[in-house]
């Protein structure tokens, strides 16, 4: 895990709010389940990091536990609609990939930018309030 010292010039939390983004994207592309535990590790390492940090590490948080619940609710509505072997099966699929995957890696992806540039972001929908005292 990073330390949550920055660069000089840099807002107090940059470093840990890129690192959880990054967390993120790799929980939903490369190494699901993984990545989100880290993530976990993190929320509850750095509960006293600076706010900047904390809230990125609360909204990926909150992003991954709605992305595990969409796939939970595609994988039902293809057991729903006659099991793996199905007519609808690759149509639920696409569907789901399309549009709610692709849709939270965007969000994934603005959240990075916006920890790059030491702002805060809150996922539309899903995310958690932002605290008063984080950069915009």
């Amino acid at each position: 895990m990073p330390s949550s010292t920055n660069e000089p010039g840099e807002r107090p939390g940059t470093t840990l709010a890129i690192v959880a983004e990054s967390l993120y994207l790799a929980n939903l592309l490369l190494i699901p389940g993984i990545a989100f535990i880290a993530l976990l590790v993190m929320y509850r390492r750095y509960r006293d990091a600076p706010p900047l940090a904390f809230s990125h590490i609360q909204q990926t948080i909150s992003a991954s536990l709605w992305a595990g619940a969409l796939l939970i609710v595609a994988n039902a509505v293809i057991i729903l609609l006659g099991g793996y072997d199905g007519p609808y099966t690759w149509a639920v699929a696409i569907t789901y990939f399309t549009m709610a995957h692709s849709t939270l890696i965007l969000f994934g992806m603005i959240g990075l930018v916006r920890a790059l540039a030491g702002q805060c972001w809150r996922y539309p929908l899903i995310g958690r309030p932002l605290p008063e005292n984080c950069p915009k």
